[in-house]
């Protein structure tokens, strides 16, 4: 029986999926895997009996990876799940820094008890007034499931789409309009651009990928969208282009002091994936990755471990490893399983950096004490029989 637990609510429909052979547990300790969406782990101590934790959701900057990846824990992320809560928010911020409509609402907020409200209005509208989104450019940093379906809808409200990703993926390609524009040099999009949004993943590495030297090259009066996380943006100097006007309107989706509430900026508290839809979708797809690796031992969307996909195998038949990526591992597992007179029937190894994931299939059952024989290779970090 495989236990589980879960930090924040996840969707029912999701945790159903666990069905016969899973059971709930309030107990970290003894659960095998932990469903999370945005609670902090880092200062959690893991127990030896926790094999995976899936972030029901894109980002993991709430899961100690680091960590995980030396202790021999799974950490699973669900990619594109959200992606189309994210997108129509994109589109929403979109029309809200080209109209006022904020302001708009707010004063009819103000007005309502007079009974004028309605002549007033005729008079008052102008206030407010905005562009259209339609014959605009926009310019998308990061092509990746979320990107791509903004590339995608700008298009189809007529707007002129430039897309940047160095890392473009093969299905990523396919699934983007013919009419957006790739561009190789992502100084093109902030010179060009009315629209600027980005959405790359949070790493140390992209810090700040929008700072000072970039908002300089922007055109004045652009309008920064920043559905991703606040890290990726400097906001002290975006503050500073918003007090200038350099930057017309910044719409965050992470509220903080640099810029809540700031002249210029629309901030939204984190709405992006708050949707019935995409937390559904989050909560089955990271269950269903959960309860794959826990029953087989196949890993996929993992951002820690390489993924490995493996096929039906005898129950007490099946060995994984996970482990450094160093030589003569290989020929260690096997001299091991040769000596138990044993027969592998399939193999597969795949790498990450400096780690690896090995799984055996067997002819017949492995014992504890050989079981114990790789738990005593230098560089093993975790061994299941499955």
């Amino acid at each position: 029986m495989h236990k589980y637990a879960t930090l924040n609510n996840i969707s029912a429909q999701g945790t159903s999926r666990f069905g016969e052979g899973f059971e709930k547990t309030d107990s970290l300790e003894d659960a095998g895997g932990i469903i999370v969406r945005s609670a902090k782990m880092h200062d959690m101590v893991f127990s030896d009996n926790l094999l995976a934790i899936a972030r029901a959701g894109a980002g993991v900057n709430n899961i100690p990876v680091k960590r995980c990846t030396e202790e021999g824990i799974v950490v699973f992320n669900t990619p594109g799940a959200n992606a189309n809560g994210v997108k129509e928010l994109v589109i929403t911020a979109m029309l809200l820094a080209s109209r006022d409509i904020i302001g708009g609402v707010n004063w009819v907020v103000e007005n309502a008890g007079n009974k004028e409200i309605a002549a007033m209005t005729e008079k008052e509208k102008k206030k407010f007034a905005g562009t259209e989104l339609s014959g605009k450019k926009i310019g998308i940093i990061g092509l990746g499931a979320i990107g791509v379906r903004v590339a995608n809808a700008a298009v189809h409200l007529g707007m002129e789409v430039y897309g940047y990703d160095p890392y473009l993926r093969v299905d990523s390609a396919w699934n983007m309009s013919s009419k957006v524009t790739y561009i190789k040099d992502i100084e093109r999009i902030y010179r060009k651009c009315d629209f600027i949004t980005i959405h790359v993943p949070a790493m140390e590495s992209t810090r700040h990928y929008i700072d000072e030297k970039a908002i300089d090259m922007m055109r004045h009066g652009v309008v920064v969208i920043n559905m991703a996380r606040d890290m990726l943006v400097d906001e002290d100097a975006m503050a500073r282009a918003l007090a200038d006007g350099k930057v017309r309107k910044y719409v965050s989706d992470f509220p903080n002091p640099a810029i809540a509430g700031h002249k210029g900026c629309i901030t939204i508290p984190h709405l992006g994936a708050s949707t019935r839809e995409a937390e559904t979708n989050c909560a089955v797809m990271a269950v269903e990755q959960m309860k794959t690796f826990l029953n087989t031992g196949s890993i996929v969307n993992s951002v820690n471990f390489p993924n490995c996909s493996l096929e039906k195998w005898a129950e007490g038949q099946r060995i994984t490893i996970y482990h450094k990526n160093i030589n003569n591992m290989i020929n260690s597992f096997t001299n091991i399983i040769s000596e138990a007179g044993i027969n592998i029937s399939a193999m597969a190894n795949k790498s990450r950096e400096d780690y690896a994931y090995t799984a055996l299939d067997l002819d017949s059952p492995v014992s504890d004490d050989v079981t114990a024989e790789f738990e005593k290779i230098s560089g093993v970090i975790r061994v299941r029989v499955i």
